[in-house]
């Protein structure tokens, strides 16, 4: 049995093996944004029950659908939860950035 991460640095690595799937990744990307959104209207609108109702459900249920349809595995939420809610807004960052893309990127070059 490995050990556990004992920095942010190494939890992230195993993070994102756990998020290898592109749908997956693009899922969380999803339920993040969209959560801000629903943050943003719901202040706004100061409809405080949309926080306490659909928040958790946006932010998380497209994550949980990325990993139980496409994954294949067990949210890292469940075992690390401050770690994995940070790794989320992590891996979007990168996403946004290019750092970490959501789809693989093939050759140009025909195989010989």
């Amino acid at each position: 049995m490995s050990r556990a991460p004992t920095t942010f640095a190494e939890f992230y690595r195993s993070y994102l093996a756990h998020h290898d799937h592109p749908i997956n990744r693009g899922l969380h990307v999803l339920g993040l944004l969209s959560a801000i959104c629903l943050l943003a209207a719901a202040v706004a609108l100061r409809q405080w029950w949309l926080l306490l109702l659909l928040l958790p459900v946006v932010g998380y249920g497209c994550a949980w659908i990325g990993h139980f349809a496409f994954e294949r595995n067990k949210p890292t939420a469940f075992r690390s939860p401050w770690w994995s809610f940070l790794a989320d807004w992590r891996m979007c960052a990168d996403v946004i950035r290019g750092r970490l893309p959501l789809v693989e990127r093939h050759s140009e070059q025909a195989p010989d």
